[in-house]
């Protein structure tokens, strides 16, 4: 069998979401570092990776696979018994539901590209981005904390099992904490991300256990 490869950025949230992934599984994986900051993700030996030039990108099964939530989803379907998404299909739906409004309606906005421009056209400096980021970033948790208000809500996003919906609010909450999101009326958000916290999987993947030297 093939290696298997992440290449990614300590920092970036949705690599963060893959090597939660990896690690819940046991993978034996190695990584190669893409530099965001020094622009090494629009080189063109990450273009060859990720057309898109964003991270992360997986080499496993001698495929080359993209975007976090699909490599999620593909590692779901391929390694049996993952749990990252439940058996029945209104359960994967409200996972899913989780994980999007996590991934797709608050990451986006508050990556390190869509910042960067917003401080180039207000002409402001991290003042500006510091006060974007805790405007979109808490108005997305505050909406995911409602989501959780619901009877499926166990320990974990969906009952008692970690699945893809904390395997993306984790890098999510320690986006926040970054940027001082007040986090103090979050309450299920943070038990979860409490007990997430405890998993040596979730301990694993946190920038801080991976940051370079």
């Amino acid at each position: 069998m093939s290696e298997t490869v992440l290449y990614d950025y300590w920092r970036s949230s949705a690599s963060y979401r893959v090597r939660i992934a990896l690690n819940m599984l046991r993978f034996d994986y190695r990584t190669v570092p893409v530099n965001l900051l020094e622009g090494a993700h629009k080189a063109q030996e990450h273009l060859d990776r990720n057309p898109q030039g964003l991270v992360p990108a997986l080499e496993i099964d001698g495929l080359m696979l993209t975007q976090s939530l699909a490599i999620i989803e593909y590692l779901a379907e391929t390694r049996h018994g993952s749990g990252f998404l439940p058996a029945d299909p209104p359960g994967r739906q409200r996972v899913r539901a989780l994980a999007y409004a996590i991934a797709l309606d608050i990451h986006p906005i508050c990556n390190l590209g869509v910042a960067a421009h917003v401080m180039e056209l207000t002409g402001g400096g991290d003042a500006v981005r510091a006060a974007w980021m805790r405007k979109f970033i808490g108005d997305g948790l505050s909406a995911v904390e409602r989501m959780l208000d619901a009877p499926w809500t166990g320990t974990f996003c969906h009952g008692d099992v970690p699945t893809m919906a904390d395997i993306c609010l984790v890098p999510q909450v320690y986006n926040a904490e970054r940027w001082g999101v007040d986090l103090s009326g979050l309450e299920r958000i943070r038990r979860i991300a409490d007990a997430c916290a405890e998993l040596p999987a979730f301990r694993a993947a946190h920038p801080d256990a991976v940051k370079p030297a």
